[in-house]
């Protein structure tokens, strides 16, 4: 079945991370995807770890699009990449501000070109600004967003979220833009520019740390796995493992204190509402934290889902991606890679009824399409 963005050419001229995840994310419902590459590559073919000498990482969230090669200094690839620009109807790019221009392809050549052309750009902190020229990195932008800030236990150092947060973030908000602008120019006949930044977008996921601040002008403060606006909603060791405990609601906090034998717990005025217990979490996990470590996690799972209160285990990796809900839900798909054979990926995040996303193709080898593609121009 065709996808919902079947209709959609998208010339990729991203490398790493943002936005080729972006263009994927537009590939995966059926858009046409063709990735331009410079000579020596997309720097994300050189990260570990490789199959066969192909980069896995390069293979997550480059499938579904065509390879092309072009050297953006040579008048002929150019003139190339022009043709395709004429055919186009979004160019994703992720240089430094500035870079395309100087390439000769800035906003105004390419409006005059192709006018229904939308031109989305990611940078690290935005095309504007005294931070504009600045490179930005998923680290730095971490850190700069305030992510890092409040991110890591009570009393240690900031971490680093091990996922590139800033990354996949804007990958994602870049998409929403693109799709916003298309349905503009249904109107308007005409493309727009549409950008963000590592920064915006990671400042743009501190919903609670934000409310935290524009409500008392204080910094939010670094609370470990705790929750701004829920208690007790964290993880818990048990006998053999780890769980978490979404006890978010006044009767799910009652069901939890009856399972572990506190069934007084409620009536304490330290944990009597949703605000006492967040100003009280220390001292109510650390009664919970007892007698939930003698017992095992199967058993406390099944009492809690008997209950109806949310919960979970803590899984690793290999059983998330073994996990039978996970593959139900068709969140692990096949690829066959003419080099590696065959490759496991994600499947598709995002469920349409009518017009479902697809892993259709895997990620293409350097320059695989460029003759298809300049003969089809």
């Amino acid at each position: 079945m065709p996808g919902a963005l079947e209709h959609l050419t998208v010339l990729d001229l991203t490398s790493h991370l943002s936005g080729p995840y972006c263009a994927m994310l537009l590939a995966d419902h059926g858009a046409e995807v063709i990735k331009i590459e410079p000579p020596d590559g997309d720097s994300a073919r050189n990260m570990p770890p490789f199959v066969n000498g192909e980069s896995a990482p390069f293979m997550t969230w480059n499938r579904n699009k065509r390879s092309v090669v072009l050297d953006l200094k040579q008048q002929a690839d150019k003139d190339v990449l022009l043709t395709l620009i004429d055919r186009a109807d979004i160019l994703i790019e992720n240089y430094r501000p500035g870079v395309l221009d100087r390439l000769g392809f800035g906003w105004d050549v390419l409006h005059a070109r192709n006018p229904r052309l939308i031109l989305a750009s990611i940078s690290g902190f935005g095309q504007t600004g005294p931070y504009s020229a600045r490179g930005g990195f998923d680290l730095i932008t971490q850190a700069m967003s305030g992510l890092m800030s409040t991110n890591g236990p009570a009393d240690g150092d900031p971490f680093r979220l091990p996922i590139a947060i800033s990354d996949v973030s804007a990958g994602m908000f870049l998409a929403f833009g693109v799709l916003a602008a298309v349905e503009a120019r249904h109107r308007t006949g005409l493309g727009q520019k549409v950008e963000t930044s590592l920064m915006e977008s990671a400042m743009s996921l501190s919903v609670y740390e934000s409310a935290h601040y524009f409500a008392t002008g204080t910094r939010p403060p670094r609370i470990g796995q705790a929750h701004r606006g829920s208690s007790p909603y964290q993880c818990f060791a048990t006998a053999d493992g780890h769980i978490t405990i979404g006890a978010s609601q006044q009767k799910f906090f009652v069901q939890v204190c009856r399972m572990v034998g506190l069934p007084d717990l409620p009536d304490d005025p330290r944990f009597a509402s949703i605000a006492e217990r967040v100003a009280n979490n220390d001292a109510l996990v650390a009664l919970l934290t007892e007698p939930l470590r003698l017992r095992p996690s199967a058993h406390w799972l099944a009492e809690l889902e008997a209950a109806g209160v949310p919960a979970g285990p803590v899984l690793h990796y290999d059983e998330v991606f073994t996990n039978e809900h996970v593959l139900a839900r068709d969140m692990v798909v096949r690829t066959d890679h003419p080099v590696t054979g065959p490759f496991h990926t994600m499947g598709v995040t995002v469920k349409l009824s009518d017009t479902p996303g697809s892993v259709r193709l895997p990620a293409p080898r350097l320059g695989e399409h460029t003759a298809e593609v300049k003969a089809k121009g």
